[in-house]
């Protein structure tokens, strides 16, 4: 499992919509190309979206779970690995802290930890940045 934490000088009902507006995410972060929801609507349970990534295959993700204001996760699957992103805000105190993890399972896992391990954290670290900056920037408006 890869896990990236980072505090953020905001309160969590200011982040959360930021996090959740998925097809916004390459706006903050260069970890993504392209978002885009395959169902309509706000994100929830069995939602898909397809996502593109510098140096990674499209994938197309399921949500698996949402805990509205707190947290989404996600999963995808090729043979033999199975990968489910979590993303978490909590309050922290006077600020929030969110936690990003990725988690993979199957036959396969360690080698494509092995293959893509560094990238994905370091995507993850470009993730938890750009939500910070976007974030204490209250850059969240539909221009």
């Amino acid at each position: 499992m890869i896990e990236v934490r980072s505090h953020i000088d905001a309160p969590p009902e200011q982040i959360w919509p930021v996090l959740v507006d998925v097809e916004r995410w390459p706006e903050w972060t260069p970890s993504m190309t392209r978002l885009e929801k395959l169902d309509a609507g706000e994100l929830r349970v069995g939602q898909r979206v397809r996502i593109d990534q510098p140096k990674l295959p499209t994938m197309t993700w399921q949500v698996t779970d949402v805990e509205p204001g707190h947290s989404f996760s996600w999963s995808t699957s090729r043979p033999g690995v199975t990968t489910v992103g979590t993303h978490e805000v909590a309050v922290d105190g006077t600020r929030s802290e969110i936690r990003l993890r990725v988690d993979q399972r199957g036959v396969l896992a360690p080698l494509v930890h092995l293959i893509v391990g560094r990238r994905t954290r370091r995507y993850m670290e470009q993730e938890a940045r750009g939500l910070k900056q976007r974030t204490e920037a209250g850059a969240n408006r539909r221009d």
